[in-house]
């Protein structure tokens, strides 16, 4: 299949959809112009108009942020659907006993599902509760994260953190030493933790999120 100029906006509007957001959220996900992918940007203001195409960094950079192959993004631009569940947890839920192994992966089965375009095996999805990451996250945003990135997370990541007394967090990474991690709130209402790693039982990133 030829991926035209119709398809390959075709598939950024699937992955959006498929991913519960806007082509703007999608742009922002991928660290761009929250216009970048905008309706307005997919011609000229030219007579006749003459068709934009996203450029091969944009491209790059959202599959990057989304965490899909361009294969995948290839089948989207086809309109063929090869979405898969991911497990859905609420916040609160996450942090009674006996949900998740040391690894921080969740047990069991009966999960809500959401669905995304591709096998992410591993990842799952926790709905965010209160105001504390406002206004990135607002209470009801669900949030995709990747167990398997903790040992390579960086500054400005933004993670989820289970302690060992329960608590499960969302935060923003800040530093971290052999002794302790330093999270920070984005909303500036709520302080900055330091926490010993000792009383940490795992940490995620946070790859996604439905805005």
């Amino acid at each position: 299949m030829a991926l035209s100029h119709t398809n390959i906006w075709a598939a950024i509007d699937a992955l959006a959809n498929k991913m519960a957001t806007t082509p703007s959220g999608l742009a922002r996900l991928a660290r761009l112009d929250p216009t970048s992918f905008n309706k307005s940007k997919r011609l000229s203001g030219d007579q006749p108009p003459r068709p934009r195409w996203p450029s091969t960094e944009s491209l790059s950079k959202l599959l990057e942020a989304t965490g899909i192959k361009f294969s995948d993004f290839a089948l989207l631009a086809e309109g063929r659907d090869q979405g898969r569940g991911i497990p859905l947890i609420g916040m609160a839920q996450a942090g009674s006993d006996g949900l998740f192994d040391d690894l921080g992966y969740p047990l069991g089965q009966g999960w809500d599902e959401i669905k995304l375009p591709e096998d992410h095996a591993g990842l799952y999805a926790l709905e965010i509760s209160g105001d504390s990451m406002m206004p990135l996250y607002r209470d009801g945003d669900r949030i995709l994260v990747d167990p398997h990135a903790g040992p390579n997370l960086r500054r400005g990541d933004r993670v989820v953190v289970k302690t060992t007394d329960g608590e499960v967090m969302a935060k923003e990474l800040v530093r971290e030493t052999h002794l302790s991690i330093e999270l920070r709130s984005l909303n500036p209402n709520f302080p900055n933790r330091m926490i010993e790693r000792t009383h940490i039982m795992w940490i995620a990133r946070i790859v996604w999120a439905s805005q």
